[in-house]
């Protein structure tokens, strides 16, 4: 896709990659025991739900080509937590292996596309 034929955020790859993947933890964490609700499931819910919303408001920043990247760049940096919150779900054993490396390969590949969005920011821009 392009930034021509896009009209919402909801719509870009990256977003729904994240999207369904912060849906799935939240799944996955309902089976978490009580006593990490707050050291590791909250923090877990809240960093990859922070990738959805960053990429909402990275998206209507466009016209500012640094609040764009700016807010990009707050995208890899969750992204970058949740990958860290889930190692320790399956090192705690949380989650199980394949499931884990699953969900971290997906924030893997919202990084990358991040990346490419930050890479390429001014084909991203709109005019005011």
């Amino acid at each position: 896709m392009t930034p021509d034929f896009i009209a919402s955020h909801r719509e870009l790859l990256v977003y729904q990659k994240a999207f369904e993947s912060a849906m799935k933890i939240f799944e996955l964490s309902q089976t978490f025991p009580m006593a990490e609700r707050q050291l590791l499931t909250e923090q877990m819910l809240r960093s990859s739900r922070s990738v959805c919303a960053n990429l909402a408001e990275a998206w209507q920043k466009r016209r500012y080509k640094k609040a764009f990247v700016a807010k990009l760049n707050e995208v890899e940096a969750e992204a970058a937590e949740t990958q860290t919150w889930l190692e320790f779900a399956i090192l705690c054993d949380y989650l199980d292996a394949e499931t884990g490396q699953e969900l971290f390969h997906a924030y893997s590949l919202v990084l990358a596309a991040t990346g490419k969005l930050i890479e390429q920011a001014d084909g991203w821009a709109v005019s005011s």
